[in-house]
C-alpha cells in the first residue's frame, strides 16, 4: 500500500526513563481475510493509561524532541522499576480499541470496505490505520458513528463479563466499587434492565446523587462515616455475595467480606464457629490504589479474593456465548453501553506534557478520546 502509518509508542527505559512519540511506518496490503481500518476514535481507558504512562509519576512529564516531531518525557521512581521489569526497553504500541472505517481489504473480505467497525487487541490503536482479521472486527449498526463504538468492547464485555459471571458462579446480586465511572454507569443500566441487584459503593457525595438520578437503587458514599452499617443494610436488601473491586489497594476488598459474612451469618440457624457456608468472592479487576492489599477482618471459611480481566474471561467463551456479548453490546451501543466523553485528541495533541496531565486527572466521568487520524498530513 502507497501509505505511510503513524502510531504512538512508549518506551521506559532501564534507568527509568520513560519517552513517548509518534513512530512512522511502512504498510503492507492486507492479506487474505484482513482488513486495513482507519482508526477515527479510540478511548483513553485506565488500562491504556497503565501501558501509556507505566508507573510514571505525572508531575515529571517535559516536553522534548522538535516541533515537528513532539515527544514526552517523564520518570519511573526506580523503586518502582522492578514490578515493570517486562517491559523494559521496549517500544511498546499503545490503544486496546477504537473504531473506523475499512479503507481496504484482503480477499474474503472486500464487502467490508466502507463498512464502520470496531477493533480490540490489535498491537495499538493509537495509530492512523490498523490491520486487523475481518472476523476480529465489529461491524457497526447503520447510524453508528466510529465515536459512539469506540468504547464498543472493553466497558460493553466487562459489562456483560461481570453479570456472566455472577450467573455462572450462582450468585444473584453483585457490588461493584468506583461506581461513578463509564464503566460503573453502563453497569448500574446493564443490570436495571436485567433485574439484577447491583450495590453501588463510590468515594463521594456527589458521585451518590449521579448515580441515583439514573436510577441506581442502593448507592453507597464510602467515605461517610456511616459506610459499613450502610454496606450491611445492602448486603442484605440484594443478597449480594460477588463484588468486582476496581480499586484494587487497602482495605476495600477486606470491608465488602467482611460486611458479605456478617449478613450471611445473621441468616444461620445456629452459630457456626466456621461462619456461613455462603460463598463469598471479590474480584479485583483495577488498579486504582495501587498499594498493598490488606486482607484483615472476620471472613468464616468460605471466602475468596482473585483478579478478573475481562478479555482473559472472553477469551475463554465459546464462540456462541462470545456472539450473543458481542452482538447485545453491539444492539445497545447508544443506550445501554453508551459513552461520554470528555474531550477529544489528536495524537500530536497527546504528546503534550498539559495534555497528557489533564488525561490522567480521575475525575468523575472524565473520559477522554483519542482522534489518531484526525490531524494526518
Amino acid at each position: 500500500m502507497d501509505r505511510q502509518n503513524r502510531e504512538l509508542r512508549s518506551l521506559i527505559e532501564p534507568d527509568g526513563r520513560l519517552r513517548l512519540w509518534l513512530e512512522n511506518t511502512p504498510m503492507n496490503a492486507p492479506g487474505a481475510g484482513e482488513i486495513v481500518v482507519r482508526v477515527e476514535a479510540a478511548p483513553l481507558n485506565p488500562s491504556d493509561l497503565l501501558l501509556l504512562l507505566g508507573p510514571a509519576d505525572p508531575g515529571s512529564l517535559r516536553q522534548a524532541g522538535q516541533p515537528h516531531r513532539p515527544m514526552v518525557e517523564g520518570e519511573v521512581p526506580r523503586e518502582l522499576l522492578p514490578g515493570i521489569t517486562g517491559r523494559l526497553g521496549q517500544a511498546l504500541p499503545v490503544g486496546n480499541e477504537g473504531a473506523g472505517t475499512v479503507i481496504a481489504a484482503g480477499l474474503g473480505a472486500e464487502a467490508l470496505i466502507g463498512r464502520t467497525v470496531a477493533i480490540r487487541g490489535a498491537p495499538g490503536t493509537y495509530a492512523a490505520y490498523q490491520t486487523v482479521r475481518a472476523t476480529d472486527a465489529l461491524i457497526l449498526p447503520d447510524g453508528v458513528s466510529a465515536r459512539d463504538g469506540a468504547s464498543a468492547f472493553i466497558n460493553p464485555l466487562t459489562a456483560l463479563g461481570m453479570v456472566e459471571t455472577m450467573r455462572r458462579e450462582g450468585h444473584h446480586a453483585l457490588v461493584h466499587t468506583a461506581a461513578a465511572s463509564n464503566l460503573g454507569r453502563m453497569l448500574n443500566r446493564l443490570c436495571r434492565a436485567d433485574g439484577v441487584p447491583l450495590v453501588n459503593i463510590v468515594r463521594r457525595p456527589e458521585q451518590v446523587d449521579l448515580l441515583r438520578s439514573e436510577g441506581a437503587a442502593h448507592v453507597l458514599d464510602s467515605s461517610a462515616p456511616a459506610f459499613a452499617d450502610a454496606l450491611r443494610t445492602a448486603l442484605e436488601a440484594t443478597g449480594a455475595t460477588l463484588a468486582f473491586d476496581a480499586i484494587g489497594g487497602g482495605t476495600m476488598a477486606a470491608t465488602i467480606l467482611a460486611a458479605m459474612e456478617a449478613v450471611a451469618a445473621r441468616r444461620l440457624p445456629v452459630y457456626s464457629r466456621y461462619g456461613a457456608p455462603t460463598p463469598k468472592q471479590v474480584y479485583i479487576y483495577g488498579m486504582l490504589d495501587p498499594g498493598p492489599r490488606v486482607l484483615e477482618g472476620q471472613f468464616g471459611m468460605a471466602w475468596s479474593v482473585g483478579g478478573w480481566l475481562m478479555t482473559w474471561f472472553y477469551d475463554r467463551l465459546d464462540e456462541a456465548d462470545a456472539g450473543r456479548l458481542r452482538e447485545r453490546a453491539a444492539a445497545e451501543l447508544l443506550t445501554t453501553f453508551a459513552s461520554s466523553y470528555t474531550g477529544e485528541i489528536g495524537l500530536a495533541e497527546l504528546l503534550s506534557p498539559d495534555s497528557l496531565r489533564t488525561c490522567t486527572r480521575r475525575a468523575t466521568g472524565a473520559k477522554f478520546l483519542i482522534a489518531p487520524s484526525r490531524d494526518l498530513a
